[in-house]
């Protein structure tokens, strides 16, 4: 069967596309959208399209005639700020045939707002870093050898590593706090400019351990299916630049559990430290996240498993060959910035 999946927010992504493009294997096209006529991803699609911005009042029709006019049968969204967008509009889009591969709205929020993640975490008794929502609190804890330094000073919402401060004295926590405020502020589309100040920024402790990224992949009806791990040897830019993959029957465990509690659509991208033998769960993405290729080159071929799912088919052992101690890295290559079939919707 045919399948045509829609990327949108493509940006850099392209590794998605091609990867999307060889599980089809020429029974459909990826099809890439950006509100940027020369997001690399536009490049390596079938099709590409540039589109108005994710904010923009016509940015939603504009996807569904992209939906109509080519047959898309399946929606990928790669961008934080535009889960919601996409999953407040899911019922309209398999309306017109497309299905979009994403959580419902509440888990969308869940994972995007830090400061809910880190209460479904306590809630369902994961270990988590501590973390504070009150500048006074933390300062109190502080004072009372509850809280020790350094601190991680970041916003409650927002990605990759984007406006994060280490402060180590109480001094510099005052101050970064601040400076943050203001930097915040400045961001229009930001839901700091809608809160009170003291929502807008989060304070948490600072693990002193080694650090994962976990692949959690759920079926289209939210089961888990497997989780898929590597240790972050190098990040850049809040992204994991080189990592090792591992096999480990604890992290499994964890994976199950996340998968179980939180319900989540399609793959979920998670941070996990390890201290002391001991996993804590910092971050939940419900997405293909930066470290997805390390997983895919190690085995999961988690593109071809959607491809199967939209075609109904179960039998997925063909695409799991996950293997261990496989060390891969991230490198930049130059696209030229032209692409035959690109054309604007406005």
């Amino acid at each position: 069967m045919m399948q045509n999946i829609l990327f949108t927010c493509a940006g850099r992504r392209n590794y998605l596309v091609n990867y999307f493009k060889k599980a089809l294997n020429g029974q459909g096209n990826v099809i890439a959208v950006d509100e940027q006529m020369h997001a690399p991803a536009l490049m390596d699609a079938d099709l590409s399209f540039v589109v108005p911005s994710i904010y923009d009042k016509n940015y939603i029709s504009t996807l569904i005639k992209i939906v109509k006019e080519n047959a898309v049968t399946a929606i990928i969204s790669l961008n934080d700020l535009e889960l919601p967008i996409i999953a407040d509009n899911k019922g309209l889009f398999e309306r017109n045939g497309a299905k979009a591969i994403i959580s419902c709205p509440s888990i969308i929020d869940t994972c995007f707002d830090k400061w809910e993640t880190f209460n479904f975490l306590k809630k369902s008794k994961f270990n988590t870093p501590k973390t504070y929502i009150d500048l006074n609190k933390a300062i109190n804890d502080i004072e009372d050898k509850k809280l020790e330094f350094p601190l991680v000073l970041k916003p409650r919402w927002g990605s990759s590593s984007i406006d994060i401060n280490y402060p180590e004295s109480i001094e510099e926590l005052k101050l970064t706090y601040k400076l943050l405020v203001i930097n915040l502020k400045k961001n229009v589309s930001n839901k700091s400019t809608l809160e009170g100040v003291e929502q807008t920024i989060l304070i948490q402790e600072k693990l002193d351990g080694i650090e994962y990224g976990m692949d959690i992949l759920n079926d289209f009806d939210g089961n888990y299916y497997g989780s898929f791990t590597k240790e972050k040897l190098i990040m850049r830019s809040g992204e994991t630049d080189r990592a090792k993959s591992i096999i480990n029957t604890q992290f499994e465990a964890l994976g199950k559990k996340l998968s179980q509690a939180l319900k989540h659509i399609g793959n979920l991208d998670c941070d996990v430290f390890l201290v002391k033998d001991k996993p804590y769960v910092l971050e939940l993405n419900p997405r293909f996240g930066g470290g997805y290729p390390f997983s895919h080159e190690s085995g999961i071929n988690i593109a071809a498993i959607y491809i199967a799912w939209l075609n109904g088919h179960t039998n997925l052992s063909q695409y799991n060959n996950y293997k261990e101690n496989i060390i891969f890295s991230k490198y930049d290559r130059l696209i030229k910035s032209i692409g035959a079939e690109q054309r604007f919707f406005n």
